[in-house]
């Protein structure tokens, strides 16, 4: 099978179009339930903090300057040990659960 110049410009066009239109990644439906049970409380569903519980501890939304600037490791470090009111979730969480929640978290902050 010989393959043209043409023919693989065809095919690269295809594979690039697919990406295009495929579905964008999604959270993982575990992660999204475990930030509703232990987060969303004081964080809110869309992670802005505008409940009542994060409006009195002054809870940061995952869009602000501050938040964003946060390297994967420092929020990681954040859910593991806790800060200031927030519990930590060290004991309860895998490292593997925590980075995947980081990765919500910053879908959540888009």
């Amino acid at each position: 099978m010989r393959f043209t110049c043409a023919s693989l410009i065809l095919g690269a066009a295809v594979l690039a179009a697919s990406g295009i239109f495929s579905d964008p990644a999604r959270p993982d439906d575990k992660t999204a339930a475990t930030y509703k049970q232990k987060c969303a409380s004081c964080h809110g569903p869309d992670g802005r903090g505008e409940t009542p519980a994060g409006k009195a501890m002054k809870v940061r939304s995952f869009a602000s300057p501050e938040t964003a600037k946060m390297s994967d490791d420092e929020l990681a470090v954040v859910i593991e040990k806790g800060r200031g009111k927030m519990p930590k979730y060290g004991a309860s969480m895998k490292a593997e659960e925590i980075r995947a929640m980081v990765a919500y978290l910053r879908t959540l902050g888009k």
